[in-house]
């Protein structure tokens, strides 16, 4: 179990804090076209002018942090190989943590204003090399405003202790508490849930598997009428966020299985915990628990359900489906 996790939450929601009003002050000062510069490209994603923003207040912040609580931070643009050991000095295998940051997740979103980006870091228990996804005990996810957008919202969790939030009133300074409501509608229809597929790439079977998904769940469209709804929200904390709410019923990122373009990574799903804490489904591919490796460069896929009776309704043909276009081995 992480040591003082009470303590140590409160740390990582000042930093998410701290990042979240750097990035919206960037925004402020700076004009478009200046924060979509490309600053970088890597593996694992391009890095952008307002990612710089996020990842000079990260690494200040958490080297602050790992004086009490030695770390491996895990992050796109930190160090050689996207992990680095704090305090400066330390061993890997002397660090009680190993922590997983996506600074700004959302980016494109956020740099074009269009759209609340977000803060996600997951913290496990250092286990070396082996540590996963399904080792995180505890999550924190802070939404990056748009400039012109005075509410933002803060959701957390502590393994077995449930889900949490706050709102802030970028005005007022004042924040209220915000809990979880994940969906309890007991089907698809008339709600809105999607196969994510942002980037050019394997879009077209992708929507394929939408289109035959529906149809096999709620039988043929009728005439002038919509039977579900699709919300392609370009960040997967986003989309965690929109099945936390209720906004959303399911969601399913599969490009891994079809595009060798930009896919998934453990850092982008890194606070699913928080979601599985407040009861929504949270599986692989194959149906199984989420346990990529804590990296930069890995791809995945993933499927969320707002609760049992969606998964019941959607899993067992999404997952025929995913054979029959031979996307998945049997």
């Amino acid at each position: 179990m992480i040591p003082a996790a009470a303590e140590l939450l409160a740390a990582i929601r000042e930093i998410h804090a701290h990042i979240r009003d750097e990035v919206v002050a960037e925004c402020e000062r700076v004009d478009l076209e200046q924060l979509q510069q490309v600053a970088e490209e890597t593996e694992g994603d391009t890095i952008y002018r307002i990612d710089k923003v996020s990842e000079a207040v990260l690494l200040a912040e958490f080297s602050q942090l790992a004086r009490e609580f030695p770390l491996v931070l895990i992050a796109e643009g930190v160090g050689a190989d996207g992990r680095t050991v704090l305090p400066e000095g330390k061993r890997e295998e002397e660090c009680t943590l190993r922590v997983i940051v996506d600074p700004i997740d959302g980016t494109r979103g956020i740099m074009y204003q269009k759209r609340a980006a977000w803060i996600l870091t997951g913290v496990a228990p250092n286990r070396g090399g082996s540590t996963s996804l399904a080792d995180v005990e505890l999550a924190v996810q802070t939404e990056i405003p748009l400039i012109k957008q005075h509410l933002c919202d803060c959701l957390w969790a502590i393994r077995g202790e449930g889900a949490g939030g706050y709102r802030l009133d970028r005005l007022s300074g004042e924040t209220s508490p915000l809990r979880p409501a994940p969906s309890r509608a007991p089907t698809i229809e008339g709600g809105y849930g999607q196969i994510a597929r942002f980037f050019p790439g394997g879009r077209g079977t992708l929507a394929a598997i939408e289109d035959e998904l529906i149809e096999r769940l709620l039988g043929p469209i009728p005439p002038g009428k919509a039977q579900t709804f699709e919300d392609q929200y370009v960040s997967t904390g986003g989309q965690l966020y929109e099945l936390l709410m209720g906004h959303d019923r399911w969601v399913a990122d599969l490009r891994s299985l079809v595009s060798p373009g930009l896919c998934c990574h453990p850092y982008d799903l890194c606070t699913e915990l928080i979601a599985r804490e407040a009861g929504v489904i949270v599986t692989d591919e194959r149906g199984r628990q989420v346990a990529a490796p804590l990296d930069v460069t890995s791809n995945l896929s993933w499927i969320g359900y707002a609760n049992p009776r969606i998964r019941e309704q959607v899993e067992p043909a999404l997952l025929a489906l995913l054979r029959e276009h031979q996307l998945l081995k049997h």
